[in-house]
Protein backbone atom coordinates (compact mmCIF):
# COMPACT_ATOMS: atom_id res chain seq x y z
CA UNK A 1 0.00 0.00 0.00
CA UNK A 2 2.47 2.51 -1.29
CA UNK A 3 2.63 5.80 0.59
CA UNK A 4 -0.01 4.83 3.18
CA UNK A 5 0.25 3.64 6.77
CA UNK A 6 -1.55 0.44 7.66
CA UNK A 7 -3.75 1.49 10.59
CA UNK A 8 -6.04 -0.90 12.39
CA UNK A 9 -9.51 0.28 11.52
CA UNK A 10 -12.48 0.17 13.86
CA UNK A 11 -15.74 -1.21 12.57
CA UNK A 12 -17.70 1.24 10.48
CA UNK A 13 -20.17 3.09 12.69
CA UNK A 14 -23.81 2.48 11.90
CA UNK A 15 -26.90 4.28 13.17
CA UNK A 16 -30.15 2.41 12.75
CA UNK A 17 -28.63 0.35 9.95
CA UNK A 18 -27.57 3.47 8.07
CA UNK A 19 -24.16 4.90 7.43
CA UNK A 20 -22.91 7.41 10.00
CA UNK A 21 -21.75 10.01 7.48
CA UNK A 22 -19.63 12.05 9.92
CA UNK A 23 -17.85 8.89 11.02
CA UNK A 24 -17.23 7.84 7.43
CA UNK A 25 -15.72 11.21 6.52
CA UNK A 26 -13.50 11.09 9.62
CA UNK A 27 -12.26 7.59 8.89
CA UNK A 28 -11.82 8.43 5.22
CA UNK A 29 -9.68 11.46 6.04
CA UNK A 30 -7.47 9.25 8.22
CA UNK A 31 -7.29 6.65 5.49
CA UNK A 32 -6.38 9.03 2.68
CA UNK A 33 -4.81 12.00 4.44
CA UNK A 34 -6.47 15.41 4.37
CA UNK A 35 -6.92 16.17 1.70
CA UNK A 36 -24.38 16.19 -30.36
CA UNK A 37 -27.98 16.86 -29.76
CA UNK A 38 -29.89 20.13 -30.10
CA UNK A 39 -31.33 21.41 -26.84
CA UNK A 40 -34.90 20.40 -26.20
CA UNK A 41 -37.66 22.98 -26.02
CA UNK A 42 -37.73 25.00 -22.78
CA UNK A 43 -40.21 24.00 -20.15
CA UNK A 44 -41.83 26.62 -17.93
CA UNK A 45 -41.91 25.42 -14.36
CA UNK A 46 -45.52 24.86 -13.25
CA UNK A 47 -44.72 26.41 -9.85
CA UNK A 48 -41.90 28.69 -10.97
CA UNK A 49 -38.69 28.68 -9.00
CA UNK A 50 -35.96 30.96 -10.27
CA UNK A 51 -32.22 31.43 -10.39
CA UNK A 52 -30.78 34.88 -9.68
CA UNK A 53 -30.44 37.08 -12.79
CA UNK A 54 -27.34 36.43 -14.86
CA UNK A 55 -26.84 32.89 -13.54
CA UNK A 56 -27.14 29.62 -15.39
CA UNK A 57 -26.74 26.08 -14.06
CA UNK A 58 -25.88 22.96 -16.05
CA UNK A 59 -26.89 19.87 -14.01
CA UNK A 60 -25.53 16.58 -15.37
CA UNK A 61 -27.10 13.23 -14.51
CA UNK A 62 -25.60 9.84 -13.63
CA UNK A 63 -22.53 9.00 -15.75
CA UNK A 64 -21.63 5.50 -14.47
CA UNK A 65 -18.25 5.00 -16.08
CA UNK A 66 -19.25 6.18 -19.56
CA UNK A 67 -16.42 8.59 -20.37
CA UNK A 68 -17.47 8.55 -24.02
CA UNK A 69 -20.86 10.04 -23.13
CA UNK A 70 -19.31 12.47 -20.66
CA UNK A 71 -16.95 13.77 -23.36
CA UNK A 72 -19.86 14.31 -25.72
CA UNK A 73 -21.87 16.07 -23.02
CA UNK A 74 -19.02 18.42 -22.13
CA UNK A 75 -18.74 19.30 -25.82
CA UNK A 76 -22.49 20.03 -25.89
CA UNK A 77 -22.16 22.26 -22.85
CA UNK A 78 -19.23 24.17 -24.36
CA UNK A 79 -21.19 24.67 -27.58
CA UNK A 80 -24.24 25.86 -25.67
CA UNK A 81 -22.11 28.27 -23.63
CA UNK A 82 -20.54 29.70 -26.79
CA UNK A 83 -23.91 30.24 -28.49
CA UNK A 84 -25.60 31.71 -25.42
CA UNK A 85 -23.03 33.34 -23.13
CA UNK A 86 -24.04 33.91 -19.52
CA UNK A 87 -22.44 36.07 -16.86
CA UNK A 88 -22.09 33.21 -14.38
CA UNK A 89 -22.31 29.52 -15.26
CA UNK A 90 -22.15 26.76 -12.66
CA UNK A 91 -21.76 23.08 -13.53
CA UNK A 92 -23.40 20.68 -11.08
CA UNK A 93 -22.64 16.99 -11.45
CA UNK A 94 -25.24 14.96 -9.58
CA UNK A 95 -23.17 11.92 -8.59
CA UNK A 96 -22.75 8.28 -9.65
CA UNK A 97 -19.64 8.86 -11.71
CA UNK A 98 -18.33 5.32 -11.19
CA UNK A 99 -19.40 1.67 -11.53
CA UNK A 100 -21.12 -0.36 -14.25
CA UNK A 101 -19.47 1.32 -17.23
CA UNK A 102 -15.90 0.46 -18.29
CA UNK A 103 -14.15 3.81 -17.73
CA UNK A 104 -14.69 5.05 -14.18
CA UNK A 105 -11.07 6.16 -13.75
CA UNK A 106 -11.18 8.10 -17.01
CA UNK A 107 -14.46 9.73 -15.94
CA UNK A 108 -12.82 11.07 -12.78
CA UNK A 109 -9.84 12.32 -14.80
CA UNK A 110 -12.15 14.20 -17.17
CA UNK A 111 -14.18 15.72 -14.35
CA UNK A 112 -11.06 16.90 -12.55
CA UNK A 113 -9.71 18.52 -15.71
CA UNK A 114 -13.07 20.13 -16.48
CA UNK A 115 -13.36 21.42 -12.92
CA UNK A 116 -10.10 23.34 -13.27
CA UNK A 117 -11.58 25.38 -16.12
CA UNK A 118 -15.20 25.78 -15.00
CA UNK A 119 -17.03 26.60 -11.78
CA UNK A 120 -18.10 23.08 -10.85
CA UNK A 121 -19.93 21.34 -8.02
CA UNK A 122 -19.45 17.59 -7.61
CA UNK A 123 -22.10 15.81 -5.54
CA UNK A 124 -21.94 12.44 -3.83
CA UNK A 125 -23.90 9.55 -5.32
CA UNK A 126 -24.75 6.26 -3.66
CA UNK A 127 -22.10 4.52 -5.76
CA UNK A 128 -19.37 6.82 -4.47
CA UNK A 129 -20.60 6.21 -0.94
CA UNK A 130 -20.38 2.44 -1.52
CA UNK A 131 -16.81 2.87 -2.81
CA UNK A 132 -15.83 4.81 0.32
CA UNK A 133 -17.47 2.25 2.57
CA UNK A 134 -15.38 -0.46 0.93
CA UNK A 135 -12.18 1.51 1.50
CA UNK A 136 -13.03 2.08 5.15
CA UNK A 137 -14.10 -1.52 5.76
CA UNK A 138 -13.62 -4.08 2.95
CA UNK A 139 -16.28 -6.27 4.56
CA UNK A 140 -18.69 -3.90 2.82
CA UNK A 141 -17.20 -4.94 -0.50
CA UNK A 142 -19.92 -7.36 -1.56
CA UNK A 143 -22.50 -4.57 -1.70
CA UNK A 144 -20.21 -2.37 -3.78
CA UNK A 145 -19.25 -5.24 -6.09
CA UNK A 146 -22.93 -5.95 -6.74
CA UNK A 147 -23.47 -2.27 -7.59
CA UNK A 148 -20.80 -2.38 -10.28
CA UNK A 149 -17.64 -1.89 -8.24
CA UNK A 150 -15.82 -4.67 -10.10
CA UNK A 151 -15.93 -2.58 -13.26
CA UNK A 152 -14.51 0.39 -11.35
CA UNK A 153 -11.67 -1.73 -9.96
CA UNK A 154 -10.86 -2.97 -13.45
CA UNK A 155 -10.65 0.61 -14.72
CA UNK A 156 -7.93 1.24 -12.13
CA UNK A 157 -6.00 -1.81 -13.28
CA UNK A 158 -7.03 -4.09 -10.42
CA UNK A 159 -7.08 -7.77 -11.37
CA UNK A 160 -10.58 -8.67 -10.28
CA UNK A 161 -9.90 -12.35 -11.00
CA UNK A 162 -7.70 -12.27 -7.89
CA UNK A 163 -10.92 -12.41 -5.90
CA UNK A 164 -11.11 -16.06 -6.90
CA UNK A 165 -7.57 -16.88 -5.81
CA UNK A 166 -7.59 -16.16 -2.11
CA UNK A 167 -6.64 -12.48 -2.07
CA UNK A 168 -9.97 -11.51 -0.55
CA UNK A 169 -11.55 -8.09 -0.03
CA UNK A 170 -8.70 -6.80 2.17
CA UNK A 171 -6.14 -7.56 -0.51
CA UNK A 172 -8.30 -5.93 -3.15
CA UNK A 173 -8.65 -2.83 -0.99
CA UNK A 174 -4.88 -2.65 -0.52
CA UNK A 175 -4.36 -2.84 -4.28
CA UNK A 176 -7.07 -0.26 -4.92
CA UNK A 177 -5.56 2.20 -2.44
CA UNK A 178 -2.19 1.84 -4.13
CA UNK A 179 -3.74 2.43 -7.56
CA UNK A 180 -5.80 5.49 -6.63
CA UNK A 181 -4.12 8.75 -7.69
CA UNK A 182 -3.96 11.34 -4.94
CA UNK A 183 -6.25 13.67 -6.90
CA UNK A 184 -8.88 10.92 -7.11
CA UNK A 185 -8.69 10.29 -3.36
CA UNK A 186 -9.26 13.96 -2.67
CA UNK A 187 -12.10 14.04 -5.20
CA UNK A 188 -14.02 11.24 -3.48
CA UNK A 189 -13.43 12.68 -0.01
CA UNK A 190 -14.60 16.19 -0.86
CA UNK A 191 -17.82 15.37 -2.72
CA UNK A 192 -20.75 17.44 -1.47
CA UNK A 193 -24.10 16.05 -0.37
CA UNK A 194 -26.18 18.91 -1.75
CA UNK A 195 -26.01 22.44 -3.10
CA UNK A 196 -28.58 25.23 -3.19
CA UNK A 197 -28.48 27.85 -5.95
CA UNK A 198 -31.27 30.39 -6.01
CA UNK A 199 -34.52 28.48 -5.51
CA UNK A 200 -33.07 25.19 -6.77
CA UNK A 201 -31.77 22.38 -4.54
CA UNK A 202 -29.38 19.87 -6.11
CA UNK A 203 -28.74 16.40 -4.69
CA UNK A 204 -28.18 12.90 -6.00
CA UNK A 205 -31.32 10.96 -5.07
CA UNK A 206 -33.85 13.33 -3.56
CA UNK A 207 -35.12 14.51 -0.18
CA UNK A 208 -37.43 13.23 2.53
CA UNK A 209 -40.83 14.97 2.55
CA UNK A 210 -41.61 16.85 5.74
CA UNK A 211 -37.95 17.43 6.64
CA UNK A 212 -36.37 20.85 6.17
CA UNK A 213 -33.90 20.86 3.30
CA UNK A 214 -31.12 21.96 5.61
CA UNK A 215 -31.80 19.03 7.94
CA UNK A 216 -31.91 16.19 5.41
CA UNK A 217 -30.13 12.97 6.39
CA UNK A 218 -27.13 12.11 4.20
CA UNK A 219 -28.56 8.63 3.61
CA UNK A 220 -31.72 10.13 2.12
CA UNK A 221 -29.88 12.61 -0.10
CA UNK A 222 -28.02 9.78 -1.81
CA UNK A 223 -30.35 6.77 -1.52
CA UNK A 224 -34.02 7.78 -1.19
CA UNK A 225 -36.54 6.71 -3.83
CA UNK A 226 -40.26 6.04 -3.34
CA UNK A 227 -41.06 8.43 -0.49
CA UNK A 228 -39.54 11.24 -2.53
CA UNK A 229 -40.66 10.22 -6.01
CA UNK A 230 -44.31 9.81 -5.05
CA UNK A 231 -44.58 13.07 -3.09
CA UNK A 232 -46.62 15.72 -4.90
CA UNK A 233 -46.22 18.56 -2.41
CA UNK A 234 -43.95 21.58 -2.61
CA UNK A 235 -40.49 21.09 -1.11
CA UNK A 236 -39.94 24.84 -0.85
CA UNK A 237 -37.33 24.68 -3.60
CA UNK A 238 -37.18 22.84 -6.91
CA UNK A 239 -35.28 19.58 -6.38
CA UNK A 240 -32.90 18.61 -9.19
CA UNK A 241 -31.72 15.01 -8.94
CA UNK A 242 -30.70 11.79 -10.64
CA UNK A 243 -30.43 8.26 -9.15
CA UNK A 244 -33.67 6.82 -10.57
CA UNK A 245 -33.43 6.15 -14.34
CA UNK A 246 -36.25 7.38 -16.56
CA UNK A 247 -36.77 7.12 -20.32
CA UNK A 248 -37.10 10.90 -20.69
CA UNK A 249 -35.97 13.67 -18.33
CA UNK A 250 -38.78 14.53 -15.94
CA UNK A 251 -39.97 18.08 -15.33
CA UNK A 252 -42.56 18.04 -12.54
CA UNK A 253 -43.99 20.81 -10.35
CA UNK A 254 -41.62 19.97 -7.49
CA UNK A 255 -38.63 18.17 -9.03
CA UNK A 256 -36.49 17.56 -12.11
CA UNK A 257 -34.96 14.14 -12.82
CA UNK A 258 -32.07 14.02 -15.29
CA UNK A 259 -30.99 10.37 -14.90
CA UNK A 260 -31.75 8.82 -18.30
CA UNK A 261 -29.82 5.61 -17.63
CA UNK A 262 -26.66 6.57 -19.51
CA UNK A 263 -24.86 3.31 -18.81
CA UNK A 264 -27.54 1.18 -20.49
CA UNK A 265 -29.15 3.64 -22.92
CA UNK A 266 -26.20 5.64 -24.19
CA UNK A 267 -28.12 8.79 -23.29
CA UNK A 268 -26.60 11.19 -20.79
CA UNK A 269 -28.77 14.19 -19.92
CA UNK A 270 -28.08 17.67 -18.59
CA UNK A 271 -30.63 20.20 -17.37
CA UNK A 272 -29.86 23.79 -18.35
CA UNK A 273 -31.51 26.13 -15.86
CA UNK A 274 -31.77 29.86 -16.36
CA UNK A 275 -34.29 32.15 -14.70
CA UNK A 276 -37.42 30.01 -14.42
CA UNK A 277 -36.76 28.01 -17.59
CA UNK A 278 -35.30 24.55 -17.97
CA UNK A 279 -33.92 23.07 -21.17
CA UNK A 280 -32.38 19.65 -21.65
CA UNK A 281 -29.24 18.60 -23.48
CA UNK A 282 -28.85 14.88 -24.23
CA UNK A 283 -26.21 12.81 -25.96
Amino acid sequence: MSGFPRPRWPRLAEVGGRLDWTRLRYLGSRLFGEASTVARSPGELPNPKVLPPGQRVYAVGDIHGRVDLLSRMLDLIRTHEAKAPSAANTMVFLGDYVDRGPSSREVIDRLLAFGKEHRSVFLMGNHEEALLRFLVDPRDGLQWFRLGGLQTLASYGIDIDALHFGVGPKGVRTAFLAALPEAHREFFLTLELSRSIGEFFFCHAGVRPGVELGAQAPHDLIWIREEFLTWRGDFGMMIVHGHTPVAEPELLPNRVNVDTGAFATGRLTCAVIEGSEIRFLST
